[in-house]
């Protein structure tokens, strides 16, 4: 397995310029409004050719007209459309030092100004790239302690749900995967994305693995889920990996691999078919305690110091468990019928509170 996983590695992203990045790492922007954005741009250049107007206006003795009369504030206004938009009729032009002194000062600059609020777009394009890049190098500098998400499925938007829902906020999460269509969407719900195969160490390392603090592996396929997790797992002891595969025989490659939790989607669903057939209600029960946004949600917490001593099945909350030095022990257990200081409850609560 470790042989395999080697020949798939890539090398050479970790490595490359921020500005290669461009299009494999995606930070997410705010939306802007078209419309606004048009708005504020026209409103630019309608002040660049008011301030344009006033100026050749207060100046207008220094100009010639070729009708040979006196320029009117209209005729400035025109004066400066003509001016701003390059077209130059030559119908107006300064004639004095002075007025063609204030051109130079004022009127060439605002027509500098003009056209590039005409041609905002498409500078906003050719600037897009070393914008990305520059978010990249901070996005990079900074990210630790986030949680990545390989795979933006169904399982994966799914869980990315739950721990948003748990108050991790979208920013802290990364999504690694292959379809740009996936990524766009991610994307568009705020998520940081990296395009790339999850099971290549480089693609992994761009995402920041080596700093998260959890990982979850929501791959469609069980073969590329053993080589994420196994993958992430060698670069980054310390992390929490939760997986999700398809097939229970699995289960035990995942768990060599290197993966904390092994979540085996095909049986989960199958069990809960069969207990639909009997007990409906039962099920409906289940999806409440998985959907935090409502109902009742299971959670960990720390002990409390006036819960020390006592049993699990006396606290405030109705607790099913309690995690000692990282193993869950059911309530029950003789090993845990006191609580002790460094304990965490895993217990019932009220959807939606913290």
């Amino acid at each position: 397995m470790r042989e395999r996983l080697r020949r798939r590695r890539g090398g050479g992203l970790v490595d490359e310029p921020d500005y290669a990045l461009v299009g494999v790492v995606r930070i997410p922007e705010h939306e802007k409004s078209p419309a606004r954005a048009i708005g504020r741009r026209v409103a630019w250049a309608l002040t660049a050719l008011l301030v344009c107007s006033v100026v050749v206006y207060l100046d207008r003795d220094g100009y010639h007209d070729a009708r040979d009369v006196p320029m009117s504030y209209i005729d400035a206004l025109y004066y400066s459309a003509v001016t701003l938009s390059t077209t130059g009729y030559g119908d107006v032009t300064p004639i004095t030092e002075s007025a063609r002194l204030v051109n130079i000062v004022f009127i060439t600059p605002l027509r500098v100004l003009f056209l590039i609020v005409l041609i905002g777009t498409t500078l906003e394009v050719l600037t897009e790239r070393s914008r990305q890049a520059i978010k990249i190098q901070s996005w990079r500098n900074r990210v630790r302690n986030h949680t990545i998400v390989i795979g933006y499925g169904t399982k994966g938007r799914t869980a990315i749900d739950a721990v948003i829902a748990d108050g991790v906020k979208p920013a802290e999460i990364v999504v690694v995967d292959k379809d740009p269509n996936a990524l766009e969407s991610a994307s568009a719900h705020g998520l940081v994305t990296v395009r790339g195969d999850a099971t290549k160490s480089d693609v992994l390392r761009l995402a920041g693995v080596q700093h998260a603090s959890a990982i979850v592996v929501a791959a469609n396929r069980d073969d590329t889920a053993v080589l994420a997790t196994l993958t992430a797992r060698e670069i980054n002891p310390r992390a929490k990996i939760v997986a999700s595969i398809n097939e229970a025989e699995n289960t035990h490659l995942m768990r060599q691999s290197g993966a904390d939790s092994v979540v085996v989607s095909s049986e989960t669903a199958g069990r809960l078919l069969g207990i639909a057939t009997i007990t409906p209600s039962v099920v409906e029960v289940v999806e409440d305690l998985l959907s935090p946004e409502e109902g009742y949600a299971i959670a960990e917490r720390e002990v409390e110091p006036s819960e020390t001593g006592g049993s699990p099945a006396h606290t405030k909350d109705l607790v099913l468990g309690v995690v000692r030095d990282g193993k869950l022990y059911r309530v029950g257990d003789e090993r845990v019928e006191e609580i002790e200081v460094g304990d965490r409850l895993l217990y019932v609560r009220q959807g939606g509170s913290v």
